[in-house]
This record gives C-alpha cells, structure tokens and sequence, in this order.
C-alpha cells in the first residue's frame, strides 16, 4: 500500500522575513543588521530557506544578491504572509461600548433589581446607547449559563460558583429589619424580646435567608412567620400596611425603606454577614465586552456597605 505523503514542512516566520529584507537591499550582510544577527546565522538560515522552497532564490552577483525568478513569483505571497502574521502579532482585541450594539445577560436575585439594576442601567444608557441588558435569575443552571456563554456575569452571594470561574468581592452586607413607621409595639429601638414576640415575613428566595434561618435555630429563637415571599415584589406595600417585621439585608433594607417610607432597625440578633461578589467563567477572562462590562460593575459597587 502506498504510504500518504509527508506533510510539507511550514515556513517560520524568521525565513520569511529573511527572504524578504534579503529581496529588499540585495543583501544579506545588510539583512543581518537589521535583523540584529551575525551574518553566518542568516546565511544559515538562507540555506534552510532555499532547501524547503527548492529554489536558490538569490544569486550572488556584482549588482548584489539578485533574486531568482522563483523569487520574483514568491514575494508577493511572502508579503501578504508576512502582513497577516504582523497584523495577528499587534492586532488587540477591543470593545468600544459608544458604537456596541451587544447584549449582556446578568445573573442577579431580584433584590438587585431594586438596589444595583437601575444604577447600571442608567449608566450603560449614557455610554453605551446600544448595549442591551437582560437580567437573568440565579439558579441551579447559572453555572452552566455562565460557561457556555449564554450569561456574561453573575452578582451576589452564590458560593456554588467556584471550579473554572473567577470572582471579584463588591461589597459587605449585615442584617438589618424593616417595620411600618406606625408600627404600635415598636418604640426608638427594636428589642430581641419584641422580635421573637412580632409576627414576620418570610422572603424564601435567594442564598441569604439560609444563613437568616441557620442563625434563628443556632440561637433557638422562634420566629413566627406570618407571611411567606418568593421576592421583594409586593414587599414594601405588605410592610407599610401591617404590623409585620421582615429580616433582610442592609442593602435592599436600606433601599426599599428609602423608596418607601419604613423604619429601618438594626437586627436585634447576630447573623452572619456576607460578601456580594461578581463572578465569571474562565473562557471570557479576556474577552474584552466581558472585561468592560465587570470593570464597570467594579467601578459602580465595589465598596464596602457594611456600615451604611
């Protein structure tokens, strides 16, 4: 059987180069200059050159080293091959976000729609005009989200993220308690004694409320839940009409009982804090709209708000 042909050996860039300054000033001792290489490693090199092309390609004359008409038929593709490998060594990959029309898709819980959403939003629509933002959910598919592309970031507390992502701390988060400004049990302070004593809700998504939970049944106090949520939607209007406490973290507490008008308590009980974080996959490490996009996140929440 007849055997399959080598492949052809590939040319280094080197050679290529080579054949071109030598095509260029007729010369290999200038060649050697510019290339900054004793004149027995080019003619070294001019011989391996002329070995794979079959070709002398250079013929030493009075006038110079005079190219051969094998030589005269290849400098063309020689400096278009040389061209593309100059163009791929200085290309730098960039995003301009003025003139991007992408699509960014961010995983978040919903409480960073209230308190990070729209701070980024307003700021994406001032730089870039065309930049699209979707908001995903966090759930057990974020990962798999996140590697295969069709998520480009994902912010809060999702300690799952962990093999093959990158992460970066925002900020620190405590444990505040919202109530109704006419809450008639509650006076300057909120007491262990009237919180395991008030009835409460319960918001039930997210990673947070585990370590509310853990906490509660560490420190065997009753917690009588009134009211379960799967979301802070709906929440605020639950609070400012009923009695009821809600436990939540300082960043969401603090924003929703600016927007509207509730009580803000420091929790009565020690619960562990938490760090927010923005996480991503590997595979986008440098992808530039990925980089610009987290550079912007970081320049937006990275601080430390656990003693607002």
């Amino acid at each position: 059987m007849k055997k399959d042909a080598a492949p052809a050996p590939l040319l280094d860039a080197h050679l290529l180069q080579l054949f071109e300054l030598i095509y260029d000033t007729r010369s290999v001792t200038r060649a050697a200059e510019q290339l900054d290489l004793a004149q027995p490693t080019v003619s070294i090199w001019l011989g391996k050159l002329r070995r794979q092309l079959g070709d002398p390609l250079f013929v030493r004359t009075p006038s110079g080293m005079l190219p051969t008409p094998e030589a005269d038929a290849l400098i063309g593709t020689v400096r278009q091959a040389l061209e593309s490998l100059r163009y791929l060594a200085q290309r730098e990959a960039r995003f301009e976000p003025a003139t991007s029309e992408r699509r960014f898709r961010i995983c978040m819980t919903d409480a960073s729609h209230i308190t990070l959403l729209p701070q980024l939003l307003a700021h994406v629509r001032s730089v870039a005009p065309g930049v699209r933002l979707g908001a995903e959910r966090i759930d057990e598919r974020t990962a798999q989200r996140l590697e295969a592309g069709e998520a480009d970031l994902a912010l809060g507390l999702i300690p799952e993220l962990d093999a093959g992502f990158y992460q970066q701390s925002l900020y620190n988060q405590d444990w505040v308690c919202l109530a109704n400004t006419r809450h008639p049990r509650i006076g300057e302070a909120l007491s262990r004694e009237i919180y395991a004593q008030e009835g409460h809700i319960n918001i039930v998504s997210g990673t947070g409320h585990r370590l509310l939970d853990a906490s509660l049944e560490r420190h065997h106090l009753e917690h009588r839940v009134v009211l379960e949520l799967p979301g802070f939607l709906g929440l605020p209007a639950i609070v400012s009409t009923t009695d009821l406490l809600v436990t939540l973290p300082r960043h969401i507490g603090e924003t929703l009982a600016r927007l509207y008008g509730l009580r803000v308590f420091p929790c009565p009980i020690p619960i562990p804090g938490f760090t927010v974080k923005q996480h991503w996959h590997s595979r986008y490490h440098n992808d530039p709209g990925n980089r610009w996009l987290r550079e912007l996140c970081a320049s937006l929440f990275l601080r430390d708000r656990s003693g607002e």
